[in-house]
């Protein structure tokens, strides 16, 4: 059974169509990556998985059951086992690492004060930022806000992690640092579907490589496969730009 699978999924965004007849699965500790020129669809394909965008047509299965996007039950449920981390980090700048890490487990899941905070200051330490738990958002560089977004993210204990460009919006110098964390995560065998434009680390960290193009799925296979012997004459013109620029 895979952890997700994704059936002829169709959606519009203000009219117009985005994806059309978008088909993949993903197995439980893959890391699937999206890649492809802007406007192909691929942030949309994680906006719709995580409940941000109703789909059009097509169908999405969570561990083999079908997610009904209309319902918001079923919507909650999705939430409880997918979180999205987006390119803006999107924290509270009036809070401290720390209680932006806690105040969706204790607002949102109602969960113990006390237990959320003591598993946010090791998710801090993970992400490397155990010596930042009081810092405000100004205090930090751009990676490291983006390595409290994740570790948000994370205190949600997902199921699967959605990663839109994450590093997209820092300082060259700062992309290794989120991408270092990211290794760590593949490496304890978490699920992640990642839009990046990272191509050496699409290559190094990924499962499967799907390559999309006007919101369809050109090609998909492993990274060896898409990046040295790729079977599209499109998708080999697209790594042709991006690996030499």
């Amino acid at each position: 059974m895979y952890h997700l699978e994704v059936k002829n999924l169709s959606a519009d965004y203000g009219g117009h169509k985005v994806l059309n007849d978008v088909s993949f699965t993903v197995d439980k500790g893959a890391i699937v990556s999206l890649i492809g020129p802007s406007g192909s669809g691929k942030s949309t394909i994680l906006r719709v998985l995580a409940g941000l965008l109703p789909p059009v047509s097509g169908e999405i299965l969570l561990n083999g059951t079908p997610v009904n996007y209309r319902d918001r039950g079923d919507v909650k449920a999705v939430r409880d086992c997918l979180t999205i981390v987006f390119q803006q980090f999107n924290l509270f700048q009036n809070m401290t690492a720390l209680q932006n890490v806690t105040v969706a487990p204790v607002k949102i899941r109602k969960r113990n004060r006390k237990d959320v905070e003591e598993e946010a200051v090791e998710l801090l330490k993970k992400v490397g930022l155990g010596h930042k738990l009081n810092a405000y958002p100004d205090q930090l560089s751009g990676g490291q806000q983006q390595r409290v977004a994740i570790a948000r993210a994370l205190a949600l204990k997902p199921e699967i992690l959605l990663l839109d460009e994450v590093t997209s919006a820092l300082d060259p110098e700062l992309v290794q640092e989120v991408l270092d964390t990211i290794r760590m995560l593949a490496s304890e065998g978490m699920t992640m579907l990642t839009v990046s434009h990272e191509m050496g680390f699409v290559k190094e960290v990924s499962s499967k490589v799907l390559f999309l193009d006007g919101g369809c799925i050109v090609e998909s296979g492993s990274p060896r496969q898409i990046f040295d012997h790729a079977e599209e004459l499109r998708t080999r013109q697209f790594l042709g730009k991006v690996l030499h620029r």
